[in-house]
């Protein structure tokens, strides 16, 4: 069903309004489904004439040019670290300032680097590029064949978005390679067997029975083999996946002067298996569905999420484990314990450097480093001098040379690089502070959740403030796929809300990573309530502790923060004043037919199952808006070149508000991919109307 052009772009948000209350769009029978066609001109105009309006309020408040300063000053401050990625003999790094809001991929070498006068080179300014080509490229990232990182894969994208156009790169000559390798714009994957041979997935068309060579989440579904100087028709097919699995990338293993070429097969989002290219054969690793492989010298490293018995011996989940990688290949099954978590640990990360492991794990959602190295009989661990209390965060590893960098900041404490070599641990970089804390403190509390699970959250305030109730106060929460908060320095957060006394809480609810993977499997499908009722829980311990109440409670979120978002206004509409619901997941009976949507649902349940979508159903935001309901006024942002989650999850539940006679901000940036914005000042402006808002909201 279309709503007339005319309608959709002259009449204002409010004359929109309707005070009948709707039936509940399930499916085809949804009203508002013309706004899921992207960029479709009915569309379009709709969102015009939304943001409109919205900034026309926001942006007329008398704070709003004073948060934009101060989010663009943070965005494009020259003191900002430039976070390096080694590659040989130099280190890389791409930036944005205002005179390259499109970023400038360049280099600098390691003793510039060091001596805190890096000697940048730039290697490709993609503000020219698009100039040049008349298209508003982003930078989407690099892939380079080692040793000498000369040849590499250049991924550029129109407005951010995951799909992009990918080509052959050379770092001598900074130049593209004539006739190289090169796709055009799509979800891509590109591994290096060779100089001249690579593993590619992409959307190669219809195959021969006419199918689809991307799966229903919008990944390939096939790699091939392609030689270079031959066209990517000719290329040889090394796998297929099923339409309905996640997707197949090809995959590459490097340690030290070892590479290990492959494919990486998920049919579902938590599940999948790596096949590596063996006696000219492709081989499965036979490994739990669930778990991590990595390569660390001669070693095969596995992360766990499940209880594993292999060999004789039992591994527990959240555990890392290690055999050796050529006896594994010829079937033996003679694995070791490199790290076991605790009660309240989990792992953050895994990296290899040489033959050593580099394990990040969260204490208690603090974060500490630990360097693994197997001495010929076990694993010895040496814990890696960093501060407490905060995230450690490995940036880059040298195999060659052991040497790499990580990072350490924590709610008040900016960050500040570090490089670990053989002279030991020193600080390289530190971003000066970009907002005044001092008086501000740092507190990590609990709620308790119905069901009696202790929930950790962070709070930050302002020493002795006032518990009158009056404090103007940001939740924030994202709760799943595995994802922790780590407790990291939010430098526009501190700028625009911190700075002006207000106060700020993380919630560390389930369905995120923060203590295993238990903690995550606690709230998928059937469970997901246990997730929002965490998130209640923490909202309420701020009221009954004094520091706010609903009239200056806000709470924000994206992704699927933007999904907790709008389930906390359909659920608990008394509980807040403000809600920021970002780039979000709200239709949740047709999530799964959008763009990448189907990936998710071994996360969320498949809408199309009676039994699944009798649990979805129950929380789904725009399937419960109800009539006769007071819900706050909320702000809901998105970018129109999102490509992962729909804007039509924000644009129809905006649209069905309204049909309501509810207000609402609406706010869509026409680039920025599945964030922000592409450019600092679109970013900036982005968050000044966030801010703006929550200071209307709250104070």
């Amino acid at each position: 069903m279309l709503r007339p052009l005319a309608l959709a772009a002259l009449l204002p948000l409010s004359a929109m309004a309707q005070t009948a209350d709707r039936p509940t769009p399930s499916g085809d029978d949804d009203p508002f489904l013309w706004l899921e066609d992207v960029e479709g001109a009915e569309a379009l105009a709709w969102v015009e004439a939304h943001n409109g309006e919205t900034l026309s309020v926001l942006e007329a408040r008398p704070e709003f040019q004073t948060l934009y300063d101060r989010a663009l000053a943070v965005l494009t401050s020259d003191d900002r670290i430039a976070y390096p990625s080694i590659r040989g003999e130099h280190l890389y790094n791409v930036w944005t300032d205002p005179a390259n809001p499109r970023g400038l991929w360049r280099r600098a070498s390691w003793a510039g680097y060091l001596a805190g006068t890096p000697d940048w080179e730039t290697v490709l300014d993609i503000d020219a590029l698009g100039a040049a080509e008349g298209v508003n490229w982003a930078w989407g990232g690099s892939t380079c064949l080692e040793p000498d990182y000369r040849r590499c894969f250049v991924e550029l994208s129109r407005g951010g978005a995951d799909a992009g156009e990918v080509r052959e790169f050379d770092t001598e000559t900074r130049t593209f390679v004539p006739g190289g390798f090169r796709l055009p714009e799509a979800k891509s994957a590109l591994a290096w067997v060779s100089e001249d041979e690579v593993l590619v997935a992409t959307d190669f068309g219809p195959d021969a029975s006419g199918v689809s060579t991307m799966t229903t989440s919008g990944y390939p579904r096939v790699v091939k083999r392609w030689r270079r100087g031959t066209p990517l028709a000719d290329a040889v097919t090394v796998f297929e996946a099923q339409p309905t699995d996640m997707g197949v990338w090809p995959t590459a293993f490097v340690s030290g002067d070892r590479r290990e070429t492959g494919v990486s097969f998920r049919p579902s989002f938590f599940e999948g298996t790596t096949h590596v290219f063996h006696d000219d054969a492709l081989v499965a690793l036979d490994l739990p569905l669930d778990a991590d492989p990595s390569l660390a010298g001669d070693r095969l490293v596995v992360y766990l999420r499940s209880e594993w018995a292999v060999g004789g011996q039992a591994f527990a989940p959240g555990s890392v484990v290690s055999a050796d990688y050529d006896a594994f290949l010829r079937g033996e099954r003679t694995f070791e314990t490199v790290f076991v978590p605790a009660e309240r640990q989990t792992v953050q990360s895994v990296a290899t450097l040489g033959d050593d492991v580099l394990v990040s794990v969260l204490d208690t959602v603090r974060g500490r480093l630990t360097r693994f190295h197997h001495d010929g009989d076990r694993w010895a661990a040496t814990r890696v001098e960093a501060p407490d209390g905060g995230s450690v965060d490995v940036v880059s590893t040298d195999d060659d040379t052991g040497r790499f960098f990580f990072s350490y900041s924590s709610y008040l404490q900016p960050p500040t690089l570090y490089l670990s070599d053989d002279a030991g641990v020193r600080a390289v970089r530190s971003l000066p502070a970009q907002f005044d804390a001092a008086g501000l403190v740092l507190t990590q509390r609990e709620a308790v959740s119905p069901d009696g699970t202790r929930v950790p959250y962070s709070l930050v305030h302002r020493e002795g403030v006032a518990l009158d109730g009056t404090a103007p106060t940001l939740l924030y929460g994202y709760g799943g796929f595995e994802v922790s908060l780590e407790p990291s320095y939010e430098a526009l957060t501190g700028a625009a809300w911190l700075a002006d006394g207000g106060v700020y809480a993380v919630a560390n609810i389930r369905g995120g990573g923060e203590f295993g993977p238990a903690w995550h499997r606690s709230a998928m499908r059937e469970n997901r309530q246990r997730a929002y009722d965490d998130f209640v829980a923490v909202a309420e311990d701020l009221v009954a502790s004094g520091i706010t109440t609903p009239r200056h409670l806000g709470i924000r979120g994206g992704s699927n923060g933007g999904l907790l978002m709008g389930v906390m206004l359909t659920q608990r509409p008394d509980l807040f004043n403000a809600v920021v619901v970002q780039v979000p997941l709200l239709d949740m009976l047709r999530y799964h037919r959008l763009l990448a949507g189907a990936s998710w649902m071994a996360e969320y349940g498949d809408p199309d199952v009676p039994a699944d979508r009798a649990f979805i159903e129950r929380y789904s935001p725009y399937q419960n808006l109800r009539a006769g309901v007071t819900y706050p006024r909320p702000l809901f942002t998105t970018t129109t070149r999102d490509d992962r989650v729909h804007p039509g999850h924000a644009r129809k539940m905006a649209a069905r508000m309204e049909s309501m006679g509810l207000p609402v901000y609406y706010f869509e940036n026409t680039e920025g991919g599945h964030g922000a914005g592409v450019t600092p000042e679109q970013q900036a402006r982005m968050w000044a109307t966030v801010y703006t808002y929550l200071n209307a909201q709250l104070r």
